[in-house]
């Protein structure tokens, strides 16, 4: 990729960086267009400077919210990358039901997915550009993640689980989608509800309580 200076871009990310408190930047809410347009690919607008300070204000700022992925939409950038790093689920239950397990800090740059099998898997999620709202969500079990690293290279990787679940989350917001979008909307639950029905490691008894299927694809 290249390593321009200058552009609209850039100076977009400056000024954020700019008024950034401790690398932490705002996130935008459900209702801001950039969150419901496809985000164009990134060609290396940014000198590796610029871009890794960036990256790095990703990071700080998905952990301080905190959450376990950020796309750059989320921060008002129109530009296809995000970041995903996960401690993981300390239940262990909780971790073997939900296949949720630590996640090393990842940068994905232009990714998109494809589903590896029929199989889904159905928990609850949410998302920082929607606080204090979760809700289930089915997707695929398995996808394989395409993307490229920051210097350009071209990586494939078969991914399962709550990285599944993250991979496509992220790479959502890249196309303009939030997960209330294709979400079952009798899962809606509010964040003073939100360990009742989202913290068992499945959706049953919210499926049971709250009037909503959870069989097949």
């Amino acid at each position: 990729m290249g390593h321009e200076t200058a552009g609209p871009l850039a100076a977009r990310v400056r000024e954020l960086l700019d008024h950034a408190q401790d690398g932490v930047v705002p996130i935008v809410r459900a209702g801001e267009p950039v969150l419901r347009r496809r985000a164009p690919a990134y060609r290396g607008e940014l000198d590796a400077g610029l871009l890794n300070d960036l990256i790095a204000s990703m990071f700080a700022t998905m952990r301080a919210a905190p959450g376990v992925g950020l796309a750059a939409p989320q921060i008002g950038l129109p530009l296809a990358l995000a970041v995903i790093e996960d401690p993981g689920a300390a239940d262990p239950d909780v971790a073997q039901t939900r296949e949720r397990y630590p996640v090393a800090p990842m940068v994905l740059v232009n990714p998109r997915y494809e589903p590896v099998d029929t199989d889904v898997a159905e928990f609850y999620e949410g998302c920082l550009s929607i606080p204090g709202w979760v809700a289930v969500r089915r997707r695929r079990r398995t996808v394989r993640l395409r993307a490229e690293t920051l210097d350009g290279t071209s990586t494939v990787a078969t991914t399962s689980g709550w990285l599944a679940r993250i991979v496509q989350h992220e790479t959502d917001h890249l196309a303009g989608e939030l997960f209330l979008d294709r979400a079952e909307p009798r899962s809606l639950a509010h964040e003073s509800l939100a360990a009742r029905w989202a913290g068992p490691a499945d959706p049953t008894l919210a499926a049971e309580a709250l009037g909503f299927d959870l069989s097949g694809p």
